[in-house]
């Protein structure tokens, strides 16, 4: 036990002192086509979608979708720290699937715009990787225990785990007409020990978390 809150203690008094832990916050990246529409999300008090544009809009008149490759955002103001080029490629192509997939318990997935079509524009603007083995120990030891037990109360970030950031920009397919759009930030539960196995891990629960709630918010 006193070993276990060795190893734990400096990691997560670091967390605390220099927030170094957690990827930074998602920004109006400038590179977006919708980032001037963009504004602060007072709704959101998770701290998930802290920015948004969106239209009234019934989605219910929609029954297709194109799903847009998926764009790694190259702007000088990514999130994407030390990730390497390999694991963006990789996070991009898992985020094409797992949404493309959602999506298709709801819309017909399609290729061509026509009326009653929406075409969903996803970009990979950040990610973190999973810290190697104080990732996992942050969650069993004492010190990091208390900490994530607190954070995984609160909705809020895990220590030493990865995320991802992205944008979605959701148009009428037939007019272009941007109908929706917000940069979010998905993470996994502070306590899922599974998220923190190995390096993307916990990004991929944060693609996975974004797909769904992308679906929640269509239906």
């Amino acid at each position: 036990m006193i070993k276990n809150l060795k190893i734990g203690a400096a990691p997560m008094l670091a967390c605390l002192s220099l927030a170094s832990c957690t990827t930074p916050d998602p920004t109006v990246y400038a590179g977006l086509a919708s980032a001037s529409q963009l504004q602060p999300n007072t709704e959101d008090k998770t701290g998930r979608v802290p920015y948004r544009y969106r239209t009234n809009v019934n989605w219910s008149q929609y029954n297709r979708i194109i799903v847009d490759p998926v764009t790694v955002y190259r702007g000088p103001d990514n999130q994407f720290g030390k990730v390497s080029e390999k694991d963006r490629i990789f996070l991009a192509n898992y985020m094409q699937e797992q949404f493309a997939e959602q999506l298709k318990t709801r819309f017909a997935v399609v290729s061509t715009p026509a009326p009653a079509t929406l075409r969903l524009h996803l970009t990979l603007t950040g990610a973190k990787s999973t810290t190697a083995v104080l990732g996992t120990v942050t969650r069993i030891d004492v010190a990091g225990g208390l900490y994530n037990t607190v954070q995984a109360a609160r909705g809020r970030e895990g220590s030493m785990t990865g995320s991802v950031n992205s944008a979605v920009e959701i148009y009428d397919a037939a007019s272009n007409r941007l109908l929706s759009s917000y940069v979010t930030k998905q993470y996994p539960n502070a306590m899922n020990i599974g998220a923190s196995f190995t390096a993307m891990d916990a990004s991929m629960v944060g693609v996975r978390k974004g797909a769904d709630a992308l679906l929640a918010e269509l239906k």
